[in-house]
């Protein structure tokens, strides 16, 4: 175990690259093998953390936690309190993440991660990142002028929120570009405006006629690209970028110190759930992270839409983009009785979690291949682990799948639990929630405010976060509920998904959609756009060509 003191270091999940440090890790983004970055050292928490930090301010919080994975000696801790709360500035909540209860029977809450600028949980890590990249680029900059400075050129791929958050986070950063891809027609009307309306000279949008992962596999190949490599500085903003990771351990704290705060003096300890919706697999890693760390989390529930992949390994330990025939009654059919689709990515009513392949999954097989596996030394073990991640997602790319082991089965299963929800029970769980909450009286811990999720006391979940509702009323049905609290993780706000909740909602009485709407999004679809598409049959040295162009338009100026 680390403490606060040492110099934390980096390494990769496919073996190599070791030695980094933290700022290595976040201005690289992605391992030179292809491996995500994960902390050589899982840090301990204080001896006396459940009291030192019950009552600590989300920001002062957040700064305690990233403490114990950013050495000073990297970034003064002024400088960190800093950034920390420049961050977290921009939220329109006090709290940042404030938790409500949707029904105290049930020991039900609701985690609301929205209150950032673009109305999405990316917003926590995002705003985050942005602070800590213009920090470097200054510290490294100094003093310097013209072909000298140090320029960044940020890529990334959003299947909706991510692509908003980090030009929110990134807008008008100097020597930063930025460049995100998202799938298009295939993101909320509401999402694409939000990109594409940024008009900043180092704001660079990209609509892929593809899917998401075609965005991705984008996004990965210019990475490990020695041309482009060999001529700009790239920068990840996905969750394959650590401080997305590191950023999103801070709420499940403080969610965890609010409903300590909130229960009877009988529950001192609470026993607790986290449900996750979950698509690229980075925001319940970061639930993993804090539960390694010694948060006495009970239980991650993944929450999966149709595109189920990963409710289909915790099912049958075959991590496969297609379901294999004979392995659908225990992965590939849903809970109401209908087959799942048979390849390829879905277009569900939840489009931020249509994705195939979530790249953060790797960072949680690297942990189980190293607590499985592992003899000898440390090194040894983290040899080992790396061989078997790096053998597991050739396996993925070759074949289209890989299975694991029983005991690494089983190991996954002693921290996770999965359900798969469908665009059916998405939209049933909006109209159950609706009806359940009639006033705020219903609401009992979290402050009530006009932020455009009541309707006349109704409460309005956005389709992922419904999902993350459905799946903690199953986990609540299955544990008998009343020991056992859920903290659903609402991911976005209503108003970002018309389609599914005027589905949900159309026929209930005095219902309108445009009360939804925060004031920041009235108007939007009607603003000057800017957005470059990448036609199909496009490949990454079409999407490279790009990238070097509007990089040089932009120094030009």
């Amino acid at each position: 175990m680390a403490s606060h003191t040492d110099s934390q270091r980096y390494l990769s999940t496919r073996g190599g690259s070791y030695d980094f440090s933290f700022e290595d890790a976040v201005l690289k983004g992605l391992a030179s093998d292809g491996g995500l970055f994960i902390p050589e050292e899982m840090p301990s928490l204080p001896s006396d953390w459940q009291t030192k930090w019950r009552n600590l301010s989300f920001q002062a919080l957040a700064f305690e936690i990233f403490s114990l994975y950013i050495s000073p000696a990297e970034i003064p801790s002024n400088d960190l309190k800093d950034i920390v709360n420049r961050s977290y500035a921009t939220f329109r909540a006090d709290d940042v993440t404030p938790v409500i209860t949707l029904d105290k029977e049930k020991n039900l809450h609701l985690l609301e991660l929205f209150h950032g600028p673009t109305f999405a949980f990316k917003d926590v890590a995002l705003q985050f990142l942005g602070n800590l990249f213009e920090y470097f680029l200054t510290r490294r900059n100094h003093g310097k002028t013209g072909k000298d400075r140090e320029h960044l050129t940020v890529v990334g791929a959003t299947s909706g929120d991510t692509g908003s958050a980090a030009i929110y986070g990134l807008r008008g950063k100097k020597d930063v570009s930025v460049f995100i891809m998202h799938p298009k027609g295939k993101v909320s009307p509401v999402q694409e405006a939000q990109m594409t309306t940024v008009l900043d000279p180092n704001v660079h949008n990209l609509a892929v006629d593809g899917t998401f992962d075609d965005c991705q596999d984008f996004v990965k190949a210019l990475f490990a690209d020695p041309d482009i490599n060999s001529t700009h500085r790239l920068a990840a903003v996905n969750s394959i970028n650590w401080a997305r990771i590191l950023a999103q351990i801070s709420y499940y704290f403080a969610s965890y110190f609010s409903l300590v705060k909130s229960v009877s003096s009988s529950e001192s300890h609470p026993v607790v759930r986290f449900v996750v919706p979950t698509g690229n697999f980075g925001d319940i890693l970061a639930g993993y992270f804090a539960k390694r760390m010694g948060l006495p989390i009970e239980k991650l529930v993944i929450a999966t839409n149709e595109n189920d992949i990963l409710h289909r390994f915790w099912r049958t330990g075959h991590y496969e983009k297609k379901p294999v025939h004979g392995r659908e009654a225990t992965g590939g059919i849903e809970e109401d009785g209908v087959k799942a689709h048979e390849d390829g990515v879905k277009e569900t009513l939840s489009p931020a979690m249509d994705i195939l392949v979530s790249s953060n999954f790797e960072r949680l097989l690297w942990y189980l291949a190293y607590d499985t596996y592992g003899t000898g030394s440390v090194s040894e073990k983290r040899k080992t682990a790396g061989q078997k991640v790096q053998g597991w997602l050739e396996q993925l790319k070759s074949e289209g799948g890989f299975g694991v082991e029983s005991s690494v089965l089983e190991g996954a299963k002693r921290d996770f639990a999965s359900e798969r929800v469908s665009d059916k029970q998405t939209i049933d769980t909006i109209q159950l929630m609706y009806e359940a909450t009639s006033g705020p009286q219903h609401i009992t811990s979290g402050s009530v405010r006009t932020n455009g999720t009541l309707h006349e006391g109704h409460y309005i979940l956005d389709p992922h976060s419904a999902i993350g509702v459905a799946a903690a009323l199953r986990s609540a049905a299955q544990t008998g509920g009343a020991r056992t609290h859920h903290i659903a993780l609402s991911t976005a706000h209503p108003a970002k998904f018309a389609n599914a909740v005027e589905l949900a909602l159309k026929t209930q009485p005095g219902f309108k959609f445009e009360t939804l709407l925060p004031e920041q999004f009235v108007g939007l679809e009607k603003m000057e756009r800017r957005c470059t598409v990448v036609k199909s049959g496009a490949g990454m040295a079409d999407v490279r060509d790009i990238v070097r162009r509007e990089v040089e338009q932009e120094k030009s100026h």
